[in-house]
């Protein structure tokens, strides 16, 4: 039986869905524009018909640290602004490998090795590219985590190595729509980075690709991005929320982004609508603009994935409240890659004398000491 709201605008996109139907921008533009109370739980239950009840987790490293010579409006690790990061070269590969058995310790399915740069190129600099497919290699050999990888712009060349040394997932956010794209940066272009994403699906690797919600755009922008995404065809769509950097030009030092709950809500909602089969996963900035009582609401409106612990240059929570927000939206961890066991790490985050450090968030303050600090 299809769920039904009464409400004949979400019904009818609901049925279509599930018969197979590709929903338009008119149609999305309608349901950013009914109450989330409909909105929500219908979306949540396409979620469910398409996939199962489990959340997929990753984690990711910031393997080099800032110095970035893109002008990105949102993030802290452009040379262009100064934030007072700690800025450090790549790390060694093994390094790399202690972060990601933290993260498979702590329940991720997938582990992200993330460069803060255009791209990591294997003509320029050849050193730092052999450095990171043996990271790969490392992690893909001595960990039960799929490796995914965020490392810029790719030549053919380049993608066609990262797929065959193990990258399930090359992840390069699209940030927002392409109308607003040039209001956010400027030193490339939104085909720029669909061109990369092409490549990466070329050579056989997945797509993680997602947006930045909260930085000025409208929600018809929200839209335009997600039908983007879909038209590059992505199997995993990280929806962050801007958590606004002082030193940043969206820096504002307001402490939230330019967007209530309830759009952030509707947004996933929509998303999922639009892309009924693939993983929504609630990422960045989720902890300063969701309350603490609220970040099981976009897991009851069709999102089933988030990116646990911390992020590249801000904390994240623990990923045992990670496990108690999956829990409160009624659902639980995926554990089909990592087989892990979640009461032990619910009880290694209640323990006061237990590390809380988690993936990126040792790598990227415990950066080695041999590695030049910048």
């Amino acid at each position: 039986m299809v769920y039904e709201t009464g409400n004949s605008t979400v019904d009818n996109a609901v049925a279509r869905v599930l018969a197979g139907e590709t929903l338009d921008r008119t149609d999305a533009l309608a349901l950013l524009a009914q109450p989330v109370a409909d909105l929500a739980p219908a979306a949540d239950d396409v979620r469910a018909r398409f996939g199962d009840d489990t959340v997929d987790t990753c984690s990711i490293v910031n393997a080099k640290a800032g110095s970035c010579a893109e002008d990105c409006g949102f993030c802290a690790q452009s040379a262009h602004f100064d934030t007072g990061i700690d800025t450090y070269d790549l790390l060694d590969p093994e390094d790399v490998l202690e972060a990601a058995q933290r993260a498979e310790r702590d329940g991720a399915q997938r582990f992200g090795i993330v460069v803060a740069e255009k791209g990591v190129s294997k003509e320029h600099r050849p050193d730092e590219w052999e450095d990171v497919i043996r990271a790969i290699r490392l992690v893909r050999d001595e960990t039960d985590v799929e490796v995914d990888a965020s490392l810029g712009v790719l030549t053919e060349a380049e993608a066609q190595i990262l797929a065959e040394a193990g990258i399930n997932h090359y992840n390069h956010n699209i940030e927002t729509s392409p109308d607003y794209f040039p209001e956010i940066v400027t030193t490339h272009s939104f085909e720029d980075r669909v061109q990369t994403l092409e490549r990466a699906k070329a050579a056989g690797m997945d797509l993680c690709a997602g947006v930045i919600l909260g930085m000025g755009e409208a929600p018809t922008d929200r839209v335009d991005a997600a039908l983007a995404l879909r038209d590059v065809g992505v199997s995993s769509l990280p929806v962050n929320v801007l958590n606004p950097v002082a030193g940043t030009p969206l820096g504002d030092g307001t402490g939230a982004a330019d967007i209530t709950t309830e759009e952030i809500i509707e947004t996933i909602a929509v998303y999922r609508l639009l892309h009924p089969e693939a993983r929504i996963r609630l990422t960045g900035g989720r902890e300063v603009n969701l309350d603490v009582d609220e970040q099981h609401r976009p897991f009851e409106a069709g999102a089933d994935g988030m990116l646990t612990g911390d992020y590249l240059t801000t904390e994240g929570q623990s990923p045992a409240d990670d496990l108690t927000v999956i829990e409160a939206a009624g659902m639980r961890p995926n554990t089909e890659t990592n087989d892990f066991d979640p009461e032990a790490v619910k009880r290694r985050g209640g323990d006061a004398d237990a590390s809380v450090e988690t993936a990126a968030g040792t790598a990227t303050s415990n950066a080695p000491s041999d590695r030049t600090q910048q």
